[in-house]
C-alpha cells in the first residue's frame, strides 16, 4: 500500500468529526482535521446547537419566564432586553466551546489544518487556505466527511439577511423584532418561535402541514401549543406562503389562501442542506442526493469503501449526540476496532420554551403495532420541586406494557425535560419494569420524583385491570 501522510483525514470539526479524530488518535493513528478557521467546532458550535440553546437560556433568564408563576406575569429580570444582552452570552459560550474543541484536538496530537477542503482523488484532500493561492495537499488511508449542513433556502425566496432570514441569520438580527413570521413548524422553527414569543414578539407560525412535530406524543405537542398560544403565538396550519413583500421597515407575507400577515421580519425554517457542494465529490467517486447528503451503510461507509461520512451530512437523525457516536464507530470500523452498534433506543430533545424530550415508543406507535399498554402521568404542579421552581405546566408520561410491565416509552414536557428523560432511557435500556421506579427512592424535593408518581399511577391502573380480568 502507498504510504500516505495520514491514517485518517477528517473533513469537518463538528461533533462527529471531532470524536472520530480523537477516537483514531487514541488508537495511535496519524490524524488530521480540516476545517475553516471561523468554523472550528462545526455548525454545532458556531451557528446551530450551541448558540441557539445559549440564546434560549439567555431568554429564560432575562425574561424571568420561569419565575412568573411565583412573582407575577409582569416579572422580568431586565426590563428592556436588547439583542446585545442576548448575544453577549452566546458569544461567550461559543468562544469557550471553540477553545475546548481546539484544546482537545491538540491534546490528542491531531493536526488541525485550517482552510476549505476538497477531494483531488479518493485518497487526497486539497486544502485552500485563506490567502490567495495558498494550497496544501494531504493524503490518507481513510477519509471521513463530517461537514454538516446549512439551512435550506428555497430559490423563490429573496433572503436579504435583514428582513427575510434563515435560521442562521436570525442570530445576527440587529434588534428584537416586535413581530415575526416563522415559516415552517419543524424543530428549529418552533424553537425560535418560542424564544421570540417569550421575549414579547408577536409570532405567527405558518406550516403547510396540518400538524407540527408529528413524531412526538400528541398530548405533549398539544400542551406546547397551548403554552405558546398563551404567549400570543398564532398558528396557521395547512397554509403555504405565496410571496413575501419587503419594504424598508416591514414585511407582508401573503399566503396562498389570501391571508396577509404584516411583520417586522420573516424567518424561513425549510429544513437543512448538506454542505458537500465544495467537496468536489466526483473526484473521489462520490455523489450526493438533492439535499447534499451522502448515503452510507450500517458502518457509515460510503460507496467508496475507504471514505466514511457521519453526522447531519448523512441525514436522519441529524443530532449532535448521535453524530458523536457515529464518528467514533466509523473510526473503529475503519481500523478494525471492535465496537457495539448504536442502540436503537435514543433520546430526542426539543429545546422549545418549555422543552420537550422523549425516548422509546409513542402511543400512536404502540397502538398501530397492537401492543397493549397503560399510561402513567405525573404533573409538575403536584411535586414540591415543581412548586419551588415555579413550573405548574410540566408533565411526565410513562407508557408501560400491561403484559410484562416493561417501560416502553417516556415523554416529558417542562423544566429539565432533556435531562429527566435519561432516567427512563436507562431503565428501558436495561429492560427494566415499572416496578423498579415504584421501589426506587428519589431525592426529595426533585423533579425526578415525577417518575415515582407516574409509576404509581400506572401501577394502580394495571392493578385495577387485573382485578377486573380475574
Amino acid at each position: 500500500m502507498t504510504e500516505h501522510d495520514y491514517d485518517l483525514i477528517v473533513i469537518g470539526s463538528g461533533p462527529g468529526g471531532q470524536k472520530a479524530a480523537i477516537a483514531a488518535a487514541k488508537l495511535g493513528k496519524r490524524v488530521a482535521v480540516v476545517d475553516r478557521q471561523e468554523m472550528l467546532g462545526g455548525v454545532c458550535v458556531n451557528t446551530g446547537t450551541i448558540p441557539s440553546k445559549t440564546l434560549r437560556e439567555a431568554v429564560l433568564y432575562l425574561t424571568g419566564m420561569n419565575q412568573r408563576d411565583l412573582y407575577g406575569a409582569s416579572y422580568r429580570v431586565k426590563q428592556d432586553i436588547t439583542i446585545s444582552d442576548l448575544l453577549a452570552r452566546t458569544r461567550h459560550v461559543v468562544g469557550r466551546e471553540v477553545q475546548v474543541v481546539r484544546a482537545q484536538l491538540l491534546r490528542n496530537h491531531v493536526d488541525l489544518i485550517l482552510g476549505t477542503g476538497r477531494f483531488l482523488d479518493s485518497h487526497t484532500v486539497v486544502v485552500e487556505g485563506r490567502n490567495r493561492g495558498e494550497r496544501t495537499s494531504l493524503t490518507a488511508d481513510f477519509i471521513l466527511v463530517a461537514t454538516g449542513t446549512r439551512p435550506a433556502r428555497p430559490p423563490e425566496v429573496d433572503f436579504d439577511a435583514t428582513r427575510v432570514l434563515d435560521s442562521d441569520e436570525i442570530l445576527q438580527l440587529e434588534g428584537i423584532p416586535s413581530s415575526l413570521v416563522v415559516v415552517g413548524a419543524g424543530v428549529i422553527g418552533i424553537e425560535y418561535a418560542s424564544m421570540f414569543a417569550a421575549l414579547g414578539t408577536r409570532v405567527t407560525v405558518v406550516e403547510q402541514r396540518e400538524r407540527m412535530l408529528d413524531f412526538c406524543d400528541p398530548e405533549i405537542v398539544e400542551s406546547l401549543k397551548f403554552h405558546l398560544r398563551d404567549l400570543a403565538v398564532t398558528f396557521r396550519f395547512g397554509e403555504k406562503v405565496a410571496n413575501v413583500e419587503v419594504s424598508d421597515n416591514a414585511t407582508v407575507t401573503t399566503l396562498v389562501s389570501g391571508k396577509r400577515i404584516p411583520a417586522d421580519a420573516v424567518m424561513y425554517s425549510a429544513g437543512r442542506q448538506g454542505m458537500t457542494d465544495e467537496l468536489d465529490l466526483a473526484a473521489a467517486g462520490l455523489e450526493a442526493d438533492h439535499r447534499g447528503r451522502l448515503k452510507v451503510d450500517e458502518h457509515y461507509r460510503t460507496s467508496v469503501e475507504h471514505i466514511y461520512a457521519v453526522g447531519d451530512v448523512i441525514g436522519f437523525p441529524a443530532l449532535a449526540a448521535t453524530s458523536m457516536d457515529q464518528g467514533r464507530l466509523a473510526t473503529y470500523h475503519a481500523f478494525g476496532e471492535p465496537a457495539h452498534d448504536l442502540l436503537a433506543l435514543q433520546p430526542y430533545g426539543i429545546y422549545t420554551i418549555p422543552e420537550i424530550s422523549y425516548c422509546g415508543a409513542t402511543e400512536a406507535e404502540l397502538t398501530s403495532s397492537a401492543v397493549p399498554y397503560e399510561v402513567g402521568t405525573a404533573r409538575y404542579r403536584e411535586l414540591a420541586r415543581g412548586q419551588i421552581a415555579g413550573d405548574s405546566y410540566g408533565m411526565l408520561k410513562l407508557l408501560v406494557s400491561t403484559t410484562d410491565r416493561k417501560l416502553l416509552g417516556v415523554h416529558v414536557f417542562g423544566t429539565g425535560a432533556t435531562d429527566l428523560v435519561h432516567i427512563g432511557q436507562a431503565v428501558m435500556g436495561c429492560g427494566g419494569t415499572v416496578d423498579y421506579l415504584v421501589d426506587a427512592v428519589f431525592n426529595y424535593p426533585t423533579l425526578s420524583e415525577a417518575y415515582k408518581v407516574a409509576a404509581l399511577d400506572v401501577t394502580n391502573k394495571i392493578r385495577a385491570l387485573d382485578r377486573f380480568t380475574t
